[in-house]
């Protein structure tokens, strides 16, 4: 499979990352082994985590995507360095708030790694801003860390661009290197965030991409159409607020689109994402061998310029 570049990472990832929230939530370990052996057998290489991954889950503490990972790791026999372990820190993880001061990074990245058996990070993510941590000191933090060899590359999550260029000129000012990947929320129906000066900064730098919430908690599969249909799931209070004007223009240009492309609605707004030269990659999930095939399907799926057009159209 042909990869991608991710910015200026040095690190070369499949045009789609598997989403390893469901780890330890809707994915017990048995078909968490099973739908990464199918993901990774396909050609794919980059799974994404969380040391926070699933915390929210009742009974869980945080770190259970992590340890399920890393024992598939040790399990499959797949070779270490033909997977790219993406994974952040920063969430309350108990310490009742966001948390990227130095000291926090250096005890995070040691129970990461511990929990992924691993010896490095391919790309750690610094999850949510922290207004209590300057960036020259969240940059430090991760700067010491690849130099220890404990990370290859350091990015960050949920950045506007504003803050992406503040940490860009504290890297400056201080010496440090800086973020060199960013992964924002974006999909068909939530573009705002991304769309104009984000993205343009990140072309601009050359800054790697890899989207979340990229099927907007599965609406974007068109398996949710009214309220009915949210109620049993488990992601279901995510998606009501899908279920307007704007979420049912985007069902019908993904059904239209689909139709013509002979593809299911999942797999043309990951092809959707693809397409944009600012994104190196979406992240999905699955937590079926059927699904883990739709997004095998995604990647080889190439919209034509009307297509991407009427699905551009349908979100504004």
């Amino acid at each position: 499979m042909q990869k991608r570049s991710l910015g200026r990472t040095g690190l070369d990832i499949a045009p789609l990352v598997f989403g390893g929230n469901v780890f330890g939530w809707t994915a017990d370990e048995k078909t968490s082994f099973a739908l990464l052996d199918a993901f990774v057998g396909a050609g794919f290489n980059a799974i994404d985590t969380a040391d926070v991954y699933s915390r929210w889950v009742p009974g869980n503490s945080g770190g259970e995507s992590e340890t399920i990972i890393g024992k598939w790791l040790k399990q499959s026999g797949v070779a270490r360095d033909s997977v790219v372990l993406i994974t952040k820190v920063g969430s309350d993880m108990g310490q009742g708030h966001r948390d990227l001061s130095k000291t926090w990074i250096a005890e995070a990245v040691e129970a990461s790694l511990k929990r992924l058996q691993t010896d490095h990070i391919d790309l750690y993510l610094s999850h949510w801003p922290d207004e209590r941590t300057p960036y020259e000191e969240t940059l430090e933090a991760h700067a010491a860390l690849v130099k220890a060899g404990k990370v290859r590359a350091f990015g960050a999550s949920n950045l506007d661009a504003a803050q992406l260029q503040a940490s860009f000129d504290a890297a400056e000012a201080a010496g440090l290197p800086r973020y060199a990947a960013l992964q924002p929320e974006y999909n068909l129906y939530d573009r705002s965030g991304f769309e104009g000066q984000l993205a343009e900064l990140c072309l601009r730098e050359n800054i790697g991409v890899i989207t979340y919430f990229s099927l907007a908690s599965g609406f974007l599969s068109g398996k949710y159409r009214s309220p009915a249909d949210t109620k049993a799931a488990a992601r279901g209070e995510g998606v009501a607020h899908y279920l307007d004007d704007k979420g049912m223009r985007i069902l019908a240009a993904l059904d239209k689109v689909s139709a013509e492309a002979g593809a299911k609605p999942a797999e043309v707004a990951l092809a959707w994402l693809m397409a944009k030269p600012a994104v190196t990659a979406p992240i999905a999930s699955a937590t079926s061998l059927t699904q883990i095939e739709s997004l095998i399907n995604s990647a080889s799926l190439r919209l034509t310029p009307g297509q991407i057009a009427a699905l551009d159209a349908a979100g504004v």
